[in-house]
């Protein structure tokens, strides 16, 4: 007859005292932590969360009274996930944060090997360089700056200009292959190609016929909103209307048709007044901004209500409809372009 198991009162002791001694040679028993380590789906540590802009631009302003853009180089408050407090994430692997220049002022030039991206929330007059090319920014414009490519900003304009900075960062943090340097100089970089430059070459459906660019990012650094925009209203007299995701499309590199940045993925949607979009999740977590209208995200229990210029963040596999009361146009970027390249991207789509 086999022996009756040892009991769990006389093992546990022995256990403990064992993992004690491995954990002098520096190792652990998988077993006690695996179901933490695998889970049977995504346990995202993110929250969602609306950042209300009218409640924050008083804070942008005050802080260009407290710092200069030369003292700070990048005069930036971070967007933080309410869980990830002192992190500097707005997701586990994305960077957020709110930028500000004021008349007259210049980011001094930098490199680093994160790649950004920005999107224009208002002002008129603000430039940024990118390895000897500046365009003008207005809002909504999308304006890649792709890793260790030197850039600057400056504002000729009357007024402040603000745009949302997303970052690659942590995915960078994550693998230990941060590099930054700058010029050593204060001043703006002098324009080595005319504005306008890099969309005439890339940005008309056509490519130069010995093209030399051999960047895994978009050689269109700027994607104007304006033409965004016409492209939306455009599809919207013909084409049904996905039940998800309204009328959505990706930012791609017109070089490849990939996605215009090859760590995050970017996108801009219009939903018409009244339209509610079925449930829908997937593993990528997603920074949203309001461009246009007002409306409402339902998510986790909670409702985001939304309007021009707000921004939110829904985290990974968390179950979201979103409601336009008016016709709205929603930017977001996300990690989904490393999902997919890497293999373990899903979605699931709700009925109603």
């Amino acid at each position: 007859m086999d022996s009756a198991p040892t009991s769990k009162h006389n093992v546990d002791p022995a256990r403990q005292e064992f993992y004690a001694r491995i954990g002098k040679s520096n190792l652990a028993p998988l077993w006690e932590v695996l179901h933490k380590l695998i889970t049977a789906t995504p346990e995202s540590v993110i929250v969602p969360h609306l950042w209300q802009y009218e409640s924050l631009k008083p804070f942008l302003l005050e802080a260009c009274e407290l710092i200069t853009a030369k003292e700070a180089e990048r005069r930036v408050l971070i967007l933080e996930n309410p869980s990830l407090k002192g992190e500097s994430k707005i997701t586990r692997s994305l960077f957020a944060g709110l930028q500000t220049i004021l008349p007259g002022e210049i980011a001094p030039p930098h490199r680093h090997s994160q790649a950004a991206l920005r999107f224009i929330v208002e002002g008129q007059g603000a430039y940024t360089a990118v390895d000897g090319e500046r365009t003008m920014m207005h809002p909504g414009d999308f304006v890649i700056t792709p890793s260790w490519t030197w850039h600057d900003h400056g504002n000729t304009g009357t007024g402040p200009m603000v745009w949302l900075d997303g970052l690659d960062m942590h995915m960078i943090k994550l693998f230990e292959a941060s590099f930054r340097e700058g010029t050593g100089s204060d001043e703006a970089m002098e324009p080595e190609r005319p504005e306008g430059d890099s969309y005439a070459r890339y940005g008309a459906n056509m490519l130069p016929v010995e093209a030399e660019y051999d960047r895994p990012t978009s050689p269109v650094f700027n994607y104007p909103y304006d033409r965004s925009r016409e492209a939306l209203e455009t599809m919207k007299r013909r084409d049904k209307w996905n039940p998800w995701h309204g009328l959505k499309f990706k930012y791609i590199n017109p070089m490849n048709g990939d996605y215009a940045m090859p760590t995050i993925a970017t996108f801009i949607q219009l939903l018409p007044r009244g339209f509610k979009t079925q449930g829908y999740r997937s593993t990528d977590s997603t920074v949203f901004i309001c461009v246009e209208g007002k409306g409402r995200t339902q998510v986790a229990g909670k409702t985001l209500d939304w309007g021009p210029k707000d921004i939110f963040v829904i985290p990974s596999w968390e179950k979201h409809r979103h409601e336009a009361t008016e016709e709205s146009v929603l930017f977001s970027y996300s990690d989904r372009v490393v999902h997919e390249k890497l293999g373990f991207w899903r979605e699931q789509k709700f009925p109603n």
